[in-house]
């Protein structure tokens, strides 16, 4: 198997022509794209009529679907009616994408909240195992969970810190934000040293073949120097914005790996994904690249 690419949610082009996400598996596939990942960033109000539709043609035009759960997930709060909301918001995102057929969910790992790093990584860890807990209960075992590494200098999530989430459970995925990673090491994690140390280290913590179907987002991030993240940008952007896709395209190419490659471009995210996926078939044998 190679590299997947996909957009998440819908891009500027699509929504010119289209007002329906049920038209976006088709239209991805049409830009020779593999996947798809739901917003459900605001909240999960997709019902579950479209949900099934959705899941039908995305299945129809070979597109994999994941689900991005909503932003205000905090794992790292430990107050009992946050994490029950927490819970409730993976268990809702779970219900859509058993329905639609997605295999993954993206949920955000959480701000420190004036504490220690290790202090809210404990606590996220003990939500996360109540987290799990709820979805065993409610049989929705078979989903994927991916914790995403996060942009802001404040936030739980670097790569460490949601490697070590991954631990708890060999259903866990990390999803690497390639663009967040750099934002928040103020552009140093970027380069062909850079990814192939991320890379080591993620196979080094969770085993080779799950560290090589990692979930993964990726754009061009714009930075501040004392916050991290300040935005989204496009590949067409000029203002030398990072990181640059070309060396984590060599370097998964060269180990081999299946990961999912979900593009957050600014409104360009399909056509970026492209470019991405472009790239990465350079760097494979004939035979990857069709696959």
């Amino acid at each position: 198997m190679s590299a997947r690419f996909g957009p998440a949610g819908n891009a500027e082009s699509f929504s010119k022509v289209h007002k329906s996400s049920l038209a976006a598996p088709a239209w991805i596939a049409q830009q020779g794209l593999d996947c798809y990942e739901y917003q459900c960033g605001k909240g999960v109000h997709v019902g579950e009529d479209t949900a099934r539709k959705l899941g039908e043609k995305a299945r129809e035009a070979g597109i994999a679907l994941s689900v991005h759960a909503p932003y205000f997930i905090n794992l790292a709060n430990p107050d009992p009616e946050s994490r029950t909301k927490t819970t409730n918001y993976v268990l809702e995102s779970c219900f859509v994408a058993q329905v639609m057929g997605a295999e993954r969910i993206v949920i955000h790992s959480g701000a420190l909240m004036k504490r220690s790093r290790r202090e809210a990584l404990d606590i996220a860890k003990e939500t996360l195992t109540m987290v799990l807990e709820a979805c065993d209960r409610q049989e929705y075992g078979n989903i994927t969970l991916c914790p995403e590494t996060m942009g802001k200098i404040n936030q739980l999530g670097d790569l460490d810190e949601v490697l070590e989430l991954c631990t708890l459970d060999e259903r866990l995925i990390p999803c690497i934000d390639f663009g967040h990673l750099y934002a928040r090491s103020l552009g140093e994690l970027e380069g062909e040293q850079a990814c192939r140390e991320m890379l080591d280290k993620v196979e080094r913590v969770l085993g080779e073949e799950r560290a090589s179907r990692f979930h993964s987002h990726f754009s061009r991030i714009e930075f501040t120097p004392n916050g991290g993240e300040k935005r989204h940008r496009t590949f067409a952007d000029h203002g030398g914005f990072g990181p640059d896709w070309t060396p984590l395209a060599r370097e998964v190419a060269r180990r081999g790996w299946s990961p999912t490659f979900i593009c957050e471009s600014a409104g360009t995210q399909a056509e970026d994904a492209q470019t991405m996926k472009k790239i990465y078939q350079g760097f494979c044998g004939p035979e990857e690249a069709l696959s």
